[in-house]
């Protein structure tokens, strides 16, 4: 194997090109259809680089209790080879590109487990379509191959090591490779400009406010942010903005003393002190009452807090992380955002990317999620057939990530319904993911652009005037009462008297 050499250790690459290049020559050299880098995290291990693999695969973790190739592999320093005719059920059966959708035929397989510093780090696996591809001397050269594999490991870390210390950071003895990958999955540039972005700003102080539509995935961002910054051995305390009840929204936040009101029975601390010395993520912090807007500008001011009932100010050090997915300008101009809580809020402003912008990521979430049902439903093994995946990639993705999740875990289940086996190799067609195609869309498109705007309004003032006609509606059925109408229209009360305030009906 000479594409790959020593000389590309020391090569300034990312390390998910060093690695995938490291996979393919050894592809190349072995004469393979498949090969596989997996690291192990808990007891799961996760593809980082793969040839020969559907895309979708390094979506998945294989969690090695389930998969006894991957276990006899884990358990051995020497390569282990499995017979040609071995009844294990192999992991990647129906996610080699060649055979894609089917049970490997059979076929050569090995694999050898891997350390770096004397701890166990993952494990590499190569599959070959041909029985007698890896003979005894293929099995030698595995083993030292595999010290080829740790140095382009251990080099990734060494890389890891050397930025930690580029950005000043105390405990840089802390950082692994785990920290670099996190739970945010995505191999496409617009992701990796934002993760490379996010690591320089999470070891500043700055707020952070993070925008996006629904269920771009707002919070893992902020857990990655906090991960990497100098506070990330203290807490991270997440506040729904959107679900706090006003009459507890200003206790929950600041705390109050025993007797501060009907209830309060004894002293309790809020949220900034319960994540004081760490990180506060304030999610959908759009939808915050004006009231207490007031007062978490106070104390983004001037570090201070007040428990309801309490004279007495404390301190707390609290680094702040907002996320809403509305235009807080627009809400300044329609005064239901103070423009100075903003301007605190927004002194680093990063836009979260929607899914339909990320290419080819959607089908590796797609993986993920798929190896998420696979084991929550006992299935051999689920995958997308070539038609599904173009279906996810012409689709829009209106619902984000959040969407995509539920589009998959529907899938399965249907297949399920529709009385498919366990034990097969299940593939999900574009019929049961109910997608709109992209061609229709486009259709649609044209013929909106082809119409007259005679008459069109702003969408945003229609959806107000249908909430308003709504609201009205359920306030005359039941009598004026607004609790009656908020179960009325599957609201929480509190929500509904937000909604109301802001479309000016009280």
């Amino acid at each position: 194997m000479y594409a790959f050499s020593l000389a590309d250790l020391g090569a300034e690459l990312p390390s998910a090109v060093r690695l995938q290049r490291l996979v393919q020559a050894l592809r190349e050299h072995f004469h393979c259809g498949a090969v596989g880098l997996l690291r192990l995290e808990d007891d799961s291990l996760r593809p980082v680089a793969a040839a020969g693999l559907v895309h979708e695969a390094l979506g998945r973790r294989f969690l090695v209790a389930q998969h006894p190739r991957l276990a006899a592999i884990m358990a051995a320093r020497e390569p282990t080879w499995f017979e040609p005719d071995s009844r294990l059920p192999d992991p990647y059966d129906g996610l080699l590109e060649d055979h894609a959708g089917e049970p490997l035929p059979v076929h050569d397989c090995m694999g050898i487990s891997l350390y770096v510093e004397g701890q166990l780090w993952g494990a590499l696996t190569l599959d070959a379509m041909h029985a007698g591809t890896f003979d005894e001397a293929a099995r030698r050269e595995l083993q030292s191959f595999a010290l080829l594999v740790e140095a382009a490991v251990r080099m990734t870390r060494l890389e890891q090591e050397n930025r930690g210390l580029r950005q000043a950071r105390s405990d840089v003895q802390g950082i692994n490779l785990a920290e670099e990958d996190s739970d945010i999955l995505g191999h496409s540039q617009v992701i990796r400009q934002l993760l490379g972005e996010l690591d320089i700003v999470a070891d500043s102080e700055l707020p952070v406010l993070l925008l996006g539509e629904t269920g771009v995935g707002k919070e893992l961002f902020a857990r990655r942010l906090h991960a990497h910054s100098r506070r990330r051995n203290k807490p991270l305390v997440q506040v729904n903005c959107a679900a706090l009840p006003e009459s507890l929204a200003e206790s929950e936040l600041f705390g109050h003393v025993k007797g501060a009101f009907s209830g309060a029975t004894a002293d309790r601390r809020g949220r900034f002190e319960a994540a004081n010395g760490g990180t506060l993520f304030l999610d959908e912090v759009g939808e915050l009452p004006l009231s207490l807007q007031a007062k978490l500008l106070r104390t983004l001011q001037n570090g201070e807090i007040q428990r309801l009932g309490e004279d007495k100010p404390r301190h707390v050090d609290v680094r702040i992380i907002a996320a809403t997915n509305r235009n807080l300008p627009d809400g300044i101009r329609d005064g239901h955002f103070r423009a100075d809580l903003y301007h605190r809020l927004s002194v680093y402003p990063v836009p979260i990317p929607p899914l339909r912008e990320r290419d080819n990521d959607v089908l590796l979430l797609a993986g993920h999620f798929l190896e998420l049902n696979r084991a929550r439903l006992g299935l051999r093994s689920v995958r997308l057939s070539p038609a599904a995946e173009r279906a996810l990639l012409a689709y829009s993705w209106p619902g984000n990530v959040r969407e995509l999740e539920h589009v998959i875990s529907r899938a399965a289940l249907k297949l399920l319904s529709r009385g498919a086996n366990r034990t097969e190799i299940l593939t999900l067609e574009p019929e049961l993911l109910d997608l709109d195609s992209a061609p229709a869309q486009s259709r649609d498109s044209e013929s909106a652009e082809q119409m007259p705007a005679v008459g069109l309004r702003p969408l945003r003032d229609s959806v107000d005037d249908c909430q308003r006609q709504a609201i009205q509606q359920a306030l005359a059925a039941t009598g004026n009462n607004w609790a009656n109408a908020a179960r009325l229209l599957d609201l929480d009360p509190s929500n509904l008297h937000k909604l109301a305030r802001r479309l000016r009906m009280k």
